[in-house]
């Protein structure tokens, strides 16, 4: 079994826009191994999020190869691709995507249940419980704080047991204090688990707690920066 869990092969990604067509991704070539924390970093519009869409199959490539666990994304149509995202790997966001009229254990537990997981209540207890929210199940999005409901955000990415873990700059919307923990449980969801994280951030001392960085930018990664951090 290779451990490589992630590959890109010149992938590029453009977009029809108001003004023409706009080159996002203009060629990315990388590997993700399994069990590695990886970093993308880089000015905003530089294409982090959407690298970050085109490894999750969000987003499909203009051209190029995208694998994950051995699968070429490119071959599977959008109903596949939700299965796949659904079985292998867990997405948090920088905004929360919460269903508003679901509590807290309805939102983690859902997705389990259309996974056909028999203790899809109890998982999602449990993990709940693990970003300290034990006491919160029954709480709807509106009656929690932002830091909560990243919190509940986590806690359904990890539930399904993923073995790639994205996130796009899930401290974003946070305070200090909240970000900082929401740090911790990101990085502690990983170790728990066994997941290789990619994160999209801005933020310093999450990039340096990932086992390596990727600097991007203009739709291109900064070999210039990777060759330097390599030294």
């Amino acid at each position: 079994m290779t451990d490589t869990v992630l590959s890109m092969t010149d992938a590029k990604l453009s977009l029809d826009g108001n003004a023409g067509r706009i080159d996002i991704l203009k060629g990315i070539s990388l590997e993700v191994l399994r069990g590695e924390t990886l970093g993308l970093i880089g000015p905003s519009g530089s294409g982090k999020s959407s690298l970050l869409m085109l490894m999750g199959g969000l987003e499909r490539a203009t051209s190029g190869k995208i694998e994950a666990l051995g699968h070429n994304l490119s071959d599977l149509d959008e109903d596949a691709l939700a299965r796949f995202r659904r079985d292998h790997m867990g997405v948090v966001f920088q905004s929360f995507h919460l269903i508003p009229t679901m509590t807290a254990l309805e939102n983690v537990a859902t997705p389990l249940e259309l996974a056909g997981v028999g203790d899809a209540f109890e998982r999602a207890a449990s993990e709940l419980d693990a970003v300290g929210l034990a006491d919160r199940k029954d709480h709807y999005p509106a009656q929690m704080s932002g830091g909560e409901q990243q919190r509940v955000a986590l806690a359904r990415a990890a539930a399904p047991r993923p073995e790639i873990l994205l996130a796009d700059e899930p401290t974003g919307n946070l305070d200090g204090a909240n970000g900082q923990a929401i740090m911790e449980m990101l990085f502690g969801l990983r170790d728990r688990h066994g997941a290789t994280l990619v994160l999209v951030t801005h933020a310093p001392e999450l990039a340096e707690r990932c086992d390596r960085v990727l600097r991007l930018r203009d739709g291109l990664i900064d070999t210039e920066a990777a060759a330097k951090a390599a030294e």
